[in-house]
């Protein structure tokens, strides 16, 4: 009897309940394989404390392919570029590399569109994702920073340009770095879809420590060194940070498969293609068509348990569990320098209290799954 085929694209947040149980698929028959172009898989909540040096970069991943093969499963260090639902196939970046498939669960995540950036060759831009790429940014900043001034330019309004300024401040005079001037380049305005008194306590922080906010402008293009915005305005940058949003993988666009608006796959009730019963997925590159969801984590550990239970109901031919977003979520911005925003329901508290809570959270979420690795 031929074995039924599990295949898991990335390893992320909304995985994380079926990477844990890949034992339990292998010892009913199921030969599973998870695709990721990296052995880790690495915490997007933590990644500008890890700018800061809160946290070290083991701290902030998951050792994906450890935890694969110790299970039994395999593991595939690719990307994956198209899917054949019509036969069952994933397609793999190096030589066009073909993985069957009976039941097929996406977790391919989101990335930083870089059509800004396209003109510009400098290797001094730093997109906020992926993550481990903020490591490399880390150590240009102590290195550079220590030698000379050095201007660092955050563009984009959103919450992890906020993160990523008061994480790089932190950074900065941590270290005693000689002088690091952070400009943010912010669009429309800051924060623009948040609640006026959070925008009020974040750039408050921000600006109290010397940030420079620049709001009503927009970049225009960037050359080396320097980035020209529609006011008409030049600013120089030694180093350029893209914090400009994201948008879920292209994969779906490239295989021809139901999208939403964004470009992510489009899900019924229960994260099933609408189109392809044997195809699920999760996080950021979804599109959940009952409603459409915030790009947040704590949308795919809400998921977790659902992907679970169908994926291996799907293998067994048994009825799917729907999911259900429920309602509002904590939301906590780290500001560096062991201040935080908190934002739930009429609720907003700034200072150290949220950093904390914020802190404990997310190691708390990295030490359940990382006990996988022992």
């Amino acid at each position: 009897m031929t074995k039924k085929q599990l295949v898991l694209i990335g390893g992320g947040h909304a995985h994380m309940m079926l990477l844990a149980h890949i034992e339990n698929f292998v010892a009913r028959g199921t030969e599973v394989t998870v695709i990721q172009p990296s052995p880790c898989h690495y915490y997007s909540g933590m990644g500008a404390g890890m700018l800061g040096n809160t946290y070290g970069i083991d701290d902030i991943r998951f050792q994906t392919q450890k935890v694969v093969e110790k299970q039994g499963g395999s593991f595939v260090l690719d990307r994956v570029i198209r899917i054949d639902p019509h036969n069952k196939e994933v397609i793999c970046r190096q030589n066009n590399r073909k993985i069957n498939y009976d039941v097929l669960s996406c977790n391919a995540g989101s990335y930083v569109p870089d059509n800004l950036f396209s003109d510009c060759r400098s290797n001094d831009i730093y997109p906020v994702k992926p993550i481990e790429g903020l490591a490399r940014a880390r150590e240009q900043i102590l290195c550079r920073g220590k030698a000379h001034p050095l201007r660092v330019v955050i563009v984009g309004g959103g919450p992890s340009a906020m993160e990523l300024a008061g994480n790089i401040h932190q950074l900065a005079n941590s270290e005693q770095l000689a002088e690091v001037a952070i400009t943010i380049i912010a669009g429309h305005a800051v924060l623009p879809h948040a609640p006026r008194r959070v925008r009020l306590l974040v750039e408050r922080s921000l600006r109290r420590r010397g940030v420079n906010i620049l709001t009503s402008s927009r970049v225009k293009k960037i050359e080396e060194g320097l980035l020209k915005l529609t006011s008409g305005k030049t600013i120089p940058a030694d180093m350029i940070f893209a914090a400009i949003g994201v948008r879920p993988s292209n994969i779906f666009i490239e295989s021809g498969l139901p999208i939403g608006p964004d470009g992510g796959l489009r899900v019924n009730k229960y994260l099933q293609s609408i189109a392809h019963k044997s195809i699920f997925g999760g996080g950021d590159c979804i599109y959940f068509a009952a409603c459409p969801l915030d790009k947040v984590g704590v949308y795919a550990v809400r998921q977790n348990p659902v992907l679970l239970h169908n994926v291996m109901a799907a293998l067994v031919e048994k009825p799917l569990k729907e999911f259900y977003p429920r309602g509002t979520y904590l939301l906590i911005y780290n500001l560096g320098d062991g201040y935080g925003v908190l934002q739930k329901w009429s609720l907003t508290l700034g200072g150290r209290l949220p950093f904390l809570l914020k802190d404990y959270i997310d190691r708390k979420f990295m030490r359940t799954y990382q006990a996988l690795e022992q």
